[in-house]
């Protein structure tokens, strides 16, 4: 089962421009995630209580895992989040996050010594042809780039944000680390929203079902196999399945809402497995 692990992920992961799309119309970016993150502290503090999960027992380690949740998930979620908000398309926004592998390697290679091999580096660049391959269409659409300064924001929280806790913090319980990081999240989300937004949400079913949907799948279900994966694996490898990220976006609102998936982003897609196939072996 947990050779599967990677492909789970992705498929979790890639869910999440789908749940924007839901919820974003009925509130405002930063209010949402500030639904998200209660949600999810409302079920994971009593189900570490109820599991009995260890908690950290210094303060360097609840330090640690607040600097990445406050990246993984302040940074980069808000950061994706408010572009799309301000009319970024979520194919630029995917496509500038998906340079994620390639700055990680060149940071991990920098700062946590890890070897990357020549046949890596093609892999990344591959992964990120693919990825461009399949946005292509929407790329030439895009028009004017709002939201980018926030989009770059996400690519820097995820890219650091995995660096750091792959470094500092590791191994840790997923219950009660998650727990910690997503309750920094919320602190430094709060007065960002205050100062910014009017907090305002039009309770409908869809929205409901958008914000259900990012807290048990994506912040519980992917975020668990995230942090699984950083654990296990190197940091180049885990950054890699990032680049499988776009073109299985565009799969899923292929199927799910008839979007167009052509022959050419096929063979993107074809290019960015190849290339997260060479970086994994």
């Amino acid at each position: 089962m947990p050779r599967f692990y990677p492909a789970i992920f992705v498929l979790l992961w890639s869910t999440g421009f789908i749940g924007a799309k839901f919820g974003l119309p009925h509130a405002q970016p930063l209010t949402f995630l500030l639904l998200r993150y209660v949600s999810v502290l409302a079920l994971m503090l009593p189900l570490a209580w109820l599991a009995r999960a260890p908690w950290p027992t210094d303060a360097r380690t609840v330090m640690h895992l607040a600097v990445s949740g406050v990246l993984i998930h302040g940074a980069y979620l808000g950061g994706v989040f408010v572009s799309l908000a301000h009319g970024l398309p979520a194919g630029i926004v995917s496509l500038l996050v998906g340079l994620q592998p390639l700055l990680t390697a060149l940071v991990a290679a920098l700062l946590l010594r890890e070897r990357v091999r020549p046949r890596q580096w093609l892999g990344l660049v591959l992964g990120l042809a693919g990825s461009a391959i399949v946005l292509s269409g929407r790329l030439q659409s895009a028009g004017s780039l709002p939201g980018l300064p926030t989009a770059l924001l996400a690519l820097l929280g995820i890219t650091l944000g995995t660096l750091y806790q792959k470094r500092f913090c590791p191994h840790f319980d997923w219950r009660s680390g998650a727990s910690i990081q997503f309750l920094a999240a919320l602190a430094v989300t709060i007065p960002v929203a205050l100062l910014t937004e009017a907090l305002r949400v039009r309770w409908t079913g869809e929205f409901v079902f958008a914000l259900a949907w990012m807290v048990l799948v994506l912040s519980v279900g992917a975020v668990a196999l995230l942090n699984h994966l950083i654990r296990a694996g190197s940091a180049v490898n885990v950054a890699s399945l990032f680049y499988l990220v776009p073109p299985s976006t565009a799969l899923i609102a292929w199927m799910a809402f008839g979007e167009s998936f052509t022959a050419l982003q096929t063979l993107g897609l074809g290019v960015a497995v190849t290339g997260v196939a060479l970086v994994r072996r």
